[in-house]
């Protein structure tokens, strides 16, 4: 008798978990919201979806012969940085900034995530620390898999692993810790960047251009050659990586806002309706230049006007969104023919299109926040501040890469 009232109780606990589940409520993790957590687990995973679109969106890009070698690069992203990430990165980005100055985390704050676990909430959010960790562990895995393209067909393996270590420890995790962590000192300045525009844009594309004034132009037998390799060998790649870029985008700019509310909607929706105006508006300029719209301009277009409304797109409203498109296409097509007139042999385009399209993207937000959306209003000052912070970072991007 008693075993069968053991057994009664068991599952009426069991019962009361499942019940207590499904209805969100957690008595042993009272600061976590399961809305919030279920989302940004989502999140996560659109943004992990991100890297292996970039490899199919390089690859169809580059010549043939290339296009392993440059998916390679892209995945073993994934591997390597996830576990710097968590051994050192983290920690760097997010920990107690070392000695008060706002440069850089204690690296050991939260060595391979010790500290962080899924009942305590990561501050000033409602989601646990170890998920926050997690998901920006998929920004740290995608900002060197974008430098890649810069370089196609330059560079060994081995020194490819080397620089994205020391990348992320030197210029990643630095910049992170200046806008992303409330005692960084551009954060305590008030320098704004929702998603990434300074923290992954400008850090990678310049970066990427670092890289190729580092390595050198390209070797070609003739200029028949040279034209080859700017041929797209694969367009149907660049259209698929493109839609996986786009949807990852959903959990790269609507998870930014580490919630299942209003602000990340916003974030979500503002990113759609950017790269839809953008992807138009440089379909155009290109027919007008060139004679004739094209599949993979379209797809470029679309990714420019993602990348330009990323560091904007929890802090402006629709209206602006769709303006920071139509002004990120042609401008944008314009970095690309500089890059070209200046013979800046960026494979892909990762300056033209990352690079100044994220710092076009942060200095609007200065001139476009509504504090409806973000709690942010536009001003003078901060267009200023943003100026200022994208000249330093596109610098010490630069010199440091």
């Amino acid at each position: 008798m008693s075993t069968s009232i053991m057994m009664f109780r068991r599952g009426a606990a069991l019962q009361d978990n499942i019940s207590g589940f499904m209805t969100g409520a957690d008595v042993s993790c009272p600061t976590i919201s399961s809305g919030d957590t279920a989302w940004m687990l989502t999140a996560t995973g659109f943004v992990l979806f991100m890297t292996p679109g970039l490899a199919f969106f390089y690859g169809g890009l580059v010549p043939r012969k290339s296009v392993l070698t440059i998916m390679m690069q892209c995945f073993i992203s994934i591997g390597v940085i996830s576990i710097t990430w968590a051994v050192l990165g983290f920690s760097l980005a997010f920990g107690d900034t070392w000695g008060g100055s706002g440069f850089i985390g204690n690296p050991g704050s939260y060595p391979l995530f010790v500290g962080l676990n899924m009942c305590d909430a990561w501050p000033g959010t409602r989601i646990p620390s170890l998920l926050f960790a997690g998901y920006q562990m998929m920004f740290a895995v995608i900002a060197p898999a974008l430098i890649t393209g810069a370089f196609a067909d330059r560079v060994l393996f081995t020194p490819y692993l080397i620089f994205i270590v020391l990348w992320v420890i030197l210029v990643y995790c630095p910049f992170a810790h200046w806008i992303w962590n409330p005692k960084g000192f551009l954060a305590v300045w008030g320098v704004i960047d929702f998603a990434g525009g300074i923290v992954v844009h400008i850090s990678a594309g310049f970066a990427a251009l670092a890289s190729i004034f580092v390595v050198g132009p390209r070797q070609f037998l003739s200029e028949w050659h040279r034209e080859l390799s700017r041929v797209p060998h694969n367009r149907t790649f660049v259209a698929l990586g493109t839609g996986m870029l786009w949807m990852g985008w959903f959990g790269f700019n609507g998870g930014s806002g580490v919630s299942a509310g209003s602000r990340d909607t916003f974030a979500l929706v503002n990113s759609t309706l950017s790269a839809s105006v953008a992807m138009l508006a440089w379909m155009a300029v290109e027919w007008h230049h060139t004679g004739k719209p094209q599949l993979v301009g379209a797809c470029v277009g679309a990714v420019g006007g993602l990348a330009t409304v990323t560091p904007a797109a929890g802090f402006v409203l629709p209206w602006a969104a769709m303006l920071i498109g139509l002004i990120a296409a042609p401008f944008c097509y314009c970095c690309v023919l500089a890059r070209n007139w200046l013979a800046w042999d960026d494979a892909l385009d990762v300056w033209g299109v990352h690079g100044m399209g994220g710092m076009l993207g942060s200095i609007l937000v200065g001139a476009l926040a509504d504090p409806v959306v973000g709690g942010v209003e536009r001003s003078g000052t901060l267009f200023g501040k943003q100026v200022a912070a994208c000249a330093f970072t596109m610098v010490y991007a630069l010199v440091v890469s």
